[in-house]
């Protein structure tokens, strides 16, 4: 089992490789970072949004970053697993 700040290492690390030129700068939202079947979620946002918390720098659409804290695969969460990050359990 891999340990919490392993997996958020790797989703940050995750995160950079997957940021397009003609975004803003992304960053891990720590403060929503949780546990969830086996799963670290690991929302994000732009980093403007993360500094302020002011809504209306917020990006919408953002689907978290999953890290498989058994096996360490990372990907973007799908619409079909909304409910890991909207009702988490352990």
């Amino acid at each position: 089992m891999m340990e919490q700040d392993e997996a958020l290492q790797l989703g940050v690390a995750f995160l950079a490789r997957s940021q397009r030129d003609d975004e803003p700068p992304l960053a891990i939202d720590t403060v929503g970072v949780r546990e969830s079947n086996g799963l670290l979620i690991l929302p994000y946002n732009s980093v403007q949004y993360l500094a302020s918390r002011d809504s209306r720098e917020q990006l919408l659409g953002c689907w978290p970053i999953l890290v498989d804290l058994e096996n360490g695969d990372v990907r973007f969460g799908t619409l079909g697993e909304r409910h890991l990050w909207r009702e988490p359990s352990i």
